[in-house]
């Protein structure tokens, strides 16, 4: 139950956190990747402050739990692929996962159209993961 609960207030927190700064707004992602037009910068600052809050999470963590992985693990060909089709989704629909379903909500058409599409991608993504493995 406390698992539950947590999770829950952490989804919470972010949501309200993507409400407050505009970040649902799929305007502003557009705007802050348009250099060329009217650049919007506040995502950025959005971003930098979600870094600093992850890094003291990360290192509060790190010192009192210690964290699993490996850090010398190379970076795969399946995570750069997944990252520059992760950007590229990104920027051609003015949203990532988490404002995606937050616009959900909203009943926004965007995001009732870009939700079901992303997870197709995931159940593609996992199908030719499992069939690379078995074959």
């Amino acid at each position: 139950m406390k698992k539950g609960a947590l999770v829950f207030l952490s989804g919470l927190l972010f949501g309200a956190g993507l409400a407050l700064s505009g970040m649902t707004d799929p305007k502003r992602v557009t705007d802050f990747l348009d250099l060329a037009g009217d650049w919007d910068p506040t995502l950025a600052f959005v971003m930098a402050g979600a870094l600093l809050v992850f890094g003291m999470g990360y290192f509060f963590l790190k010192q009192k739990l210690g964290l699993p992985g490996n850090p010398e693990e190379p970076v795969s060909r399946s995570l750069i692929v997944g990252s520059i089709l992760f950007g590229v989704g990104w920027g051609l629909g003015g949203f990532c996962p988490g404002p995606a379903i937050a616009n959900l909500g909203a009943i926004r058409m965007e995001a009732l159209v870009f939700v079901p599409t992303m997870a197709l991608g995931m159940v593609i993504a996992q199908w030719l993961q499992r069939s690379r493995k078995e074959g």
